[in-house]
């Protein structure tokens, strides 16, 4: 069994470490430590010149996937920008405040990236009936969900993402995310059923300036993309 492998990057230097390692295709972000917003230009230029498919997150700003009409403005131009530097695809997500999904501004954002990929982001997981939430992304055209089955972590979620991906009967893809490491992937993957899945492939990184946190400019903790958990993680999947 053929199982695809996303890696998210937020680096020039983690696009390189998911080439390396094995990654089948990229989510494009900026600040992996909010769980990415859009890249900038810059990334999007590197990035065009992967030898893998190239999918760019479409997320303004922190906090909750509840936009306005500033936003949408903000998320048409950098699809417009995604489109232009010819990646493959964009990462969308919008919720009410409700949590459902915003179903008038995803078609909207999904009609203007005509022609390219889409994949519906976590804020699948906010929603509160994930199966109403799934046949809305059929509708909508995408190519998948990722997802940690409404539950802050993949592993935790095993019942809902297998749920999911038997509903979803080939309609649209379930891709496990959140969590996943190389010695959890092969569990998840079997009990889901699921044929790709999504990873950040991070390791702790070795030093940080106490200047640099303290000013707030860096995190504490940060983690990087690292070449050798790919290889990892590509190496548990196909296992399988």
């Amino acid at each position: 069994m053929t199982i695809l492998l996303e890696v998210c990057v937020d680096s020039p230097r983690g696009l390189a470490a998911a080439i390396e390692g094995g990654a089948d295709r990229i989510e494009l972000c900026s600040a992996l430590e909010i769980g990415g917003l859009t890249p900038v230009a810059g990334m999007m230029k590197a990035a065009a010149a992967a030898p893998i498919p190239v999918y760019a997150m479409i997320r303004p700003h922190a906090g909750p996937f509840v936009f306005d009409s500033g936003d949408e403005a903000a998320m048409m131009a950098d699809i417009d920008a995604i489109r232009a530097f010819g990646l493959a695809g964009v990462v969308i997500g919008a919720n009410l405040a409700d949590g459902t999904l915003d179903m008038p501004l995803l078609r909207r954002l999904k009609a203007h990236a005509e022609g390219l990929g889409s994949t519906l982001h976590r804020a699948f997981d906010l929603v509160p009936d994930p199966d109403a939430a799934l046949e809305q992304a059929v509708e909508l055209g995408c190519e998948r969900i990722l997802t940690s089955g409404c539950i802050p972590k993949a592993i935790d979620g095993l019942e809902t993402l297998a749920r999911l991906s038997k509903k979803a009967a080939g309609r649209i893809s379930i891709m496990p995310g959140s969590g996943v490491r190389p010695a959890n992937a092969p569990q998840i993957l079997r009990a889901t059923g699921a044929r790709e899945i999504h990873g950040s492939c991070s390791s702790p990184v070795a030093s940080v300036d106490p200047r640099a946190v303290a000013f707030g400019f860096e995190a504490a903790s940060p983690n990087r993309t690292d070449a050798s958990i790919v290889r990892q993680m590509r190496e548990a999947i196909d296992s399988l």
